[in-house]
């Protein structure tokens, strides 16, 4: 009786090694997404009249600026947690310092946020992923992201109406962010590169670079067998997995062949070293996890000695009221930027 009662533990299944660590579908509890494909033909008059149909639903529509929010304004506090953007990995850059050092920074391009919803504590900690984050802890609220808007007619109904009350068109991504109740933000509010600050440290959340199947070489940097001297066909193999007597068995987390990358992944501690506030682009110190043109959420550090010392743009950043343009492009002291004398005498 006890040991059915652990197996059908599924707390205790989860963590076993032998489950799943990634999963090429949504969660279950997920609205369905993408709209499925039919083999009916739609003739030219019916298209024409979809188009009309989607046309008058959404021209009166549009994002909602800052300054016509009404936001209560809350004082910032070092235990506050703010909400992230979505951004899009566009690739590498190098950058030089004054003093000539080279230093590599992954360019980042924040995509058209709008906080589509604010779940607030008491019923986030309901729901089946709140139930386990806040299970021995005070529970927060949590801010539904969503970027890059696209056409209605490539999603489903269900996925359409969670965009109704906000009034905007269906995003095809979405993000949930943690925050606290001072930092909640109403619907419809535009996240952009200012949300943060030069010299400030992000965390970066994304999905590492899929290589598929590989061996025990390229996955975990085995050496190999020997090249030459009688070696037949153990060039690249693993070796043994185990031994007899006490052991006899496969230990779990044995280095084998098997799937690698596609895990998601946390960069700490990453320094913005440059901002361009026209085109919403953001430069981090160092890598990010994933592909270029993959997808990632920038929010501010976790780590105790790297969070803010002053306050940030609380509880998010919104254009003078006074109509005066923010500096374009903004540049951390440390870097040269092009185009200025670097010989003063």
């Amino acid at each position: 009786m006890g040991n059915n009662r652990l197996f059908f533990n599924h707390e205790q299944i989860r963590t076993m090694s032998r489950v799943k660590r990634r999963t090429t579908h949504p969660p279950y509890w997920h609205v369905l997404k993408n709209n499925q494909r039919t083999d009916e033909k739609i003739s030219s008059d019916n298209l024409r009249f979809v188009q009309e149909v989607i046309q008058d639903k959404y021209k009166n529509k549009s994002p909602i600026k800052g300054s016509d929010l009404d936001i209560e304004k809350t004082e910032w506090d070092p235990k506050t947690k703010r909400s992230g953007v979505i951004a899009r990995n566009i690739g590498v850059q190098h950058m030089w310092e004054k003093d000539g050092k080279k230093v590599i920074c992954t360019v980042l391009h924040v995509l058209d946020n709008h906080v589509i919803r604010y779940v607030p504590p008491e019923e986030y900690a309901k729901s089946v992923i709140g139930a386990k984050m806040f299970k021995n802890r005070k529970p927060l609220g949590c801010l539904v992201v969503g970027a890059e808007a696209s056409n209605p007619e490539r999603f489903t109904r269900q996925y359409c109406s969670l965009f109704d009350e906000v009034g905007l068109l269906p995003k095809k991504r979405l993000a949930r962010f943690i925050v606290t109740p001072n930092a909640a933000l109403p619907p419809c509010t535009p996240l952009t590169a200012g949300h943060f600050v030069i010299g400030q440290a992000v965390d970066v959340y994304g999905k590492t670079i899929d290589y598929g199947f590989q061996g025990v070489v390229k996955r975990w940097g085995f050496k190999g067998g020997p090249a030459s001297h009688g070696t037949t066909k153990f060039h690249r193999r693993g070796g043994t997995i185990g031994t007899g007597r006490d052991k006899a068995r496969v230990w779990p987390g044995q280095k084998m062949p098997g799937h690698m990358g596609s895990e998601r992944r946390f960069n700490r501690g990453l320094k913005i070293v440059r901002i361009n506030m026209k085109y919403n682009i953001i430069y981090v110190k160092g890598t990010v996890p994933g592909p270029t043109n993959s997808i990632v959420q920038i929010f501010d550090t976790a780590l105790p000695r790297r969070k803010f010392t002053e306050a940030p743009p609380h509880p998010t950043y919104f254009p003078p009221e006074d109509g005066t343009l923010p500096q374009e492009d903004i540049w951390d002291s440390s870097l040269h930027v092009f185009g200025s004398p670097s010989i003063s005498v």
